[in-house]
């Protein structure tokens, strides 16, 4: 039931931390233009805090890499059908999608066939794999709201209604460009270890990372390392990983938010994903690296069209920072990249310069704001 208060009822799904705070911020946008709203469906804490009535936990669903579904299939598909009881139930108003590809676009078929409007933010990646599924988003989504500029264009050659909207990422407050600049120079270096935000990820990159961290504290002067600590994973399960390295060798843990990674950092070792851009816009030079199971990587190439995996390259148009995949993912390698990178001062104040220019390359601020207005449109207020 809607509670008597409330004009119009809102359906959201996010299925990932990043997903998650980005829902929080569009939530609480479009509560300020019209609080009598009520938001239900699928998210994390950021996104319960905003106001939204959470039926599953977004944790239980995330997963990455093809093989890696099966383990937690029986979750998926309790979630379908609890979002699916919803729509028929509740029949809201407006149902927004957030990212979580493969479960948003079951979800928006159903609501779609109930006559359920449909806006997407936050596009998969079909340009970079299973270009197909734009065929199921025309048929299922009214609005895509995209968040990185080239997709507009693709949406719009495939015959489906697309608005760039910038990217949430930039809603956040950031250090000003000169102050980044400033930063740096001789003296003690700190590098940061992002493992990922999910426990496979945690799984197949941290140890890696901390190989290469041994092989960087016997090449480097003065080094020290900070592990980024995501909410969406237990602390338990990187302590663990620590203790258990053969290198017994100390490092801070940091579980207050990636930004105090960046602040504090010379260079960030990173896993693939949302949080390339984020360093990029913090000004921080990064070593990107990615690892799934065997059988994914396989499929992945079969399928991938995208020259990069990094989104700071993809955003960039060309190999700005190194990335290295699967068997590439060394210690070895991931090493000896950092330390051609710090030992070139000039060249690494120059990356910051590059990155920081992707500020205006993803739109500036206000992306909340204008999916906030986009979804008010659909409903009519």
């Amino acid at each position: 039931m809607i509670p008597a208060n409330h004009q119009a009822c809102v359906a959201i799904i996010a299925g990932e931390a990043s997903g998650d705070q980005h829902g929080a911020k569009l939530i609480t946008a479009m509560q300020k233009k019209n609080p009598a709203l009520f938001f239900c469906g699928i998210g994390g804490p950021a996104m319960k805090q905003a106001g939204v009535r959470i039926l599953m936990d977004a944790s239980e669903l995330t997963v990455v890499g093809i093989t890696e579904v099966f383990a937690k299939l029986p979750a998926i598909l309790k979630g379908m059908r609890t979002m699916k009881r919803l729509l028929n139930s509740l029949k809201p108003d407006l149902l927004i999608l957030i990212d979580f590809p493969d479960f948003n676009l079951h979800i928006a078929a159903a609501a779609k066939k109930l006559g359920i409007p449909v806006l997407y933010y936050i596009s998969p990646q079909i340009w970079a794999w299973r270009r197909g599924r734009v065929r199921q988003i025309a048929r299922c989504v009214d609005c895509m709201a995209v968040i990185l500029p080239f997709e507009e264009q693709f949406y719009a050659e495939n015959d489906v209604k697309a608005t760039f909207v910038g990217h949430p990422l930039l809603d956040s407050p950031l250090p000003p460009a000169d102050q980044v600049l400033a930063g740096g120079g001789e003296g003690p270096v700190t590098i940061g270890l992002m493992p990922g935000s999910r426990d496979t990820e945690i799984t197949r990159h941290l140890s890696i990372m901390l190989d290469s961290a041994r092989i960087l504290k016997d090449r480097l002067k003065q080094v020290t390392f900070l592990v980024s600590h995501a909410p969406s994973v237990a602390r338990e399960q990187i302590d663990m990983i620590i203790a258990g390295h053969p290198s017994r060798m100390a490092v801070e843990i940091v579980s207050d938010g990636v930004e105090t990674v960046f602040k504090r950092s010379d260079l960030v070792v990173a896993a693939s994903g949302t949080v390339t851009l984020q360093a990029a816009i913090h000004g921080a030079p990064m070593v990107i690296m990615y690892k799934v199971s065997p059988i994914s990587f396989l499929l992945g190439r079969v399928l991938v069209r995208v020259s990069h995996i990094g989104l700071v390259n993809l955003v960039a148009g060309r190999e700005l920072v190194p990335e290295f995949v699967q068997g590439a993912a060394s210690a070895e390698n991931i090493a000896s990249a950092v330390e051609t990178m710090l030992t070139d001062r000039h060249h690494l104040h120059q990356l910051k310069q590059q990155l920081l220019a992707l500020r205006d390359v993803l739109g500036g601020g206000g992306a909340s704001d204008r999916v906030a207005g986009l979804a008010l449109e659909m409903l009519g207020s």
